[in-house]
């Protein structure tokens, strides 16, 4: 059994399960304007989800301001409707096939909010992560099993998963940390 390759592919999928988060949180409002804000919400369009960027140009004119060029007239109405609900708490507004989305400034009852669902996606991360250690785990139990790996390298190469695994979890904190840092800035 060759566990260096093993280690890799081990580290390759927990550093996508990080990056995934990432790409949450980039969603997630800190009361100014991003573009990658929308990037989760996916559209109704042509009879199946498609994401926000593939319907129209989305576009950042002001700091407290998102716009979304639509490309097909008769989708329009499903942007402003994808838009209005996701969690974001945003009201679009269409002007013929631009859709202004005007952010308004984040009360404390709703910067706790945004809080709460950085959280619930670092978890969900961490579950993500905990599942390739699992999966790890049970190759290495196997591998003894079949005679392909010594009860001393099994433990070792437990050990060794195990601090993957929390370095990993130690990333998804370090990022919660700074993200709830981020939004709860006035």
């Amino acid at each position: 059994m060759d566990f260096q390759a093993d280690k890799k592919d081990i580290e390759r999928r927990m550093e996508g399960a990080l990056d995934v988060l990432h790409r949450e949180f980039s969603g997630l409002r800190t009361g100014r304007a991003s573009a990658s804000l929308l990037e989760p919400i996916t559209v109704d369009a042509y009879g199946q989800q498609m994401p926000m960027n593939q319907v129209g140009t989305v576009g950042v004119p002001e700091p407290r301001m998102l716009t979304v060029q639509v490309w097909d007239k008769g989708l329009v109405a499903s942007v402003e409707k994808a838009i209005r609900d996701s969690d974001l708490g945003l009201n679009p507004a269409s002007d013929g096939q631009l859709v202004r989305i005007p952010i308004p400034a984040l009360n404390e009852e709703r910067r706790v909010e945004i809080t709460k669902i950085a959280g619930k996606y670092a978890e969900e991360t961490r579950v993500a992560v905990r599942n390739v250690r699992r999966h790890a785990m049970d190759e290495l139990k196997k591998a003894e099993k079949n005679g392909d790996l010594s009860s001393d390298e099994h433990h070792d190469y437990d050990g060794e998963t195990q601090e993957l695994t929390d370095s990993y979890i130690k990333k998804i904190d370090d990022s919660l940390h700074n993200k709830e840092q981020e939004i709860m800035q006035v």
